[in-house]
């Protein structure tokens, strides 16, 4: 007798996955009526093929990497999305996807994952057994789709949140590189200069005998201290760095230094906006997936990951529990900027909250870009002339003695 895999919703709106044998799929829908519960889906599990051992092997020839990264995950959600969306099983999909990943780690994960599900549990359970991987973001917006009927959509929604969040990351990122690269030759330089041209120009400023001006003194000084007490200068680097991290995990310490750089001029307001950005868009697809707004709230206080942002949510989460709108917490907190109150109480007083978070996390995002944009063109001239200066009071320093030797000074 054929076997089918339903997911269902019981009285108590608890999302379930069960298994019903009938001699067709018109009995089981009504097998499964008969028991009060609602039907969200009904799929026949002999159409999931097994994983064989020679489909095993062949997944391990053609892994690229171990590790699970986030695009991993991201493709994982697109092909489930578009899998289910044309009608294929769950099981089916996810074993298929199983076969196809790059990593072997989320290989080996989307395979418990499916036994997990085979044996009855829902979805959403299942994923939740890797909180590595898949957070209480993924969980709940899956529990929302598997109790709507909805998952393909929310799948699609939570595609594009990852992957505008990796663009969004990726152009900070670029932003920085540049300006990193250039410090990075400047102190090279510098170092170049005092572990091998700096002790012969002192040798021979010493052999000639000749009185040095104030700039060349303060220069051989510097490379003398780099040249004997490098290793004392790494390790000491070395420790502040790994005080500053110990400390910065700790919740006094993570935030003070939170509150330092909003504190910074330009960098601050800069830096905040990319956190009401994360808060707004998380959100937005909460909202619109049909997450409860205290529950979206609970969730976005965990995973927008900054300490002082994260206890301003705590505080409008109280104040939501007692009946308060969201915009008047939020406004009374002082931490968001009053463009984003407004849009919240216009979509408060209109319906459209998710729309409204959505369209402030794009406006917040395109001020943050613009902004990286305008500094990488700006520190570009700004560092070249930063390291021009650097190298040319080197040079400056080393050859003004020996000037003025030529002519006679």
């Amino acid at each position: 007798m054929p076997k089918f895999v339903a997911n269902i919703r019981d009285n108590s709106g608890t999302a379930k996955t069960i298994f019903v044998e009938a001699e067709n799929r018109n009995a089981a829908v009504v097998n499964i009526q008969r028991q009060g519960v609602l039907l969200f889906s009904l799929t026949e599990s002999d159409a999931v093929k097994p994983v064989s051992h020679a489909d095993t092997a062949n997944r391990v020839r053609r892994f690229t990497h171990n590790g699970v990264s986030l695009e991993d995950i991201s493709v994982f959600s697109k092909q489930l999305a578009t899998m289910l969306e044309a009608g294929v099983p769950l099981l089916r999909s996810i074993t298929v996807i199983a076969e196809q990943v790059e990593s072997r780690d989320f290989s080996s994960i989307l395979d418990k994952v499916r036994a997990d599900v085979e044996s009855g549990q829902s979805f959403s359970k299942s994923l939740a057994r890797h909180p590595k991987y898949f957070g209480q973001f993924w969980v709940s917006l899956v529990e929302v789709g598997e109790a709507a009927g909805t998952m393909p959509q929310v799948l699609k929604k939570l595609t594009e949140y990852m992957e505008e969040a990796a663009k969004f990351r990726a152009q900070i990122i670029g932003a920085m590189i540049y300006p990193g690269i250039l410090l990075t030759v400047a102190c090279m330089a510098v170092m170049a200069f005092a572990l091998f041209i700096g002790p012969t120009f002192e040798k021979i400023f010493k052999d000639m005998n000749i009185p040095l001006p104030g700039i060349t003194v303060v220069m051989l000084t510097i490379f003398s201290i780099l040249r004997t007490k490098l290793y004392l200068i790494i390790i000491l680097i070395v420790v502040a760095v790994f005080v500053f991290k110990n400390y910065v995990k700790t919740p006094v310490g993570r935030r003070q230094f939170e509150t330092l750089i909003f504190a910074l001029p330009i960098v601050g307001p800069i830096a905040k906006l990319v956190v009401i950005e994360k808060f707004t868009s998380q959100m937005a697809i909460l909202i619109d997936s049909g997450v409860p707004i205290l529950y979206a709230l609970e969730i976005s206080e965990k995973l927008v990951d900054n300490l002082v942002c994260g206890e301003v949510i705590s505080g409008v989460r109280d104040a939501v529990r007692e009946g308060q709108l969201l915009a008047e917490p939020m406004e009374k907190s002082g931490f968001f900027p009053p463009m984003t109150v407004q849009m919240i109480r216009v979509g408060e007083e209109t319906g459209e909250l998710g729309k409204m978070l959505n369209h402030v996390a794009n406006y917040y995002k395109s001020v943050v870009e613009e902004f990286m944009r305008r500094i990488g063109t700006l520190i570009e001239p700004v560092m070249l002339v930063f390291m021009g200066g650097i190298v040319g009071a080197i040079v400056i320093s080393m050859f003004v003695p020996l000037l003025s030797l030529s002519t006679g000074g």
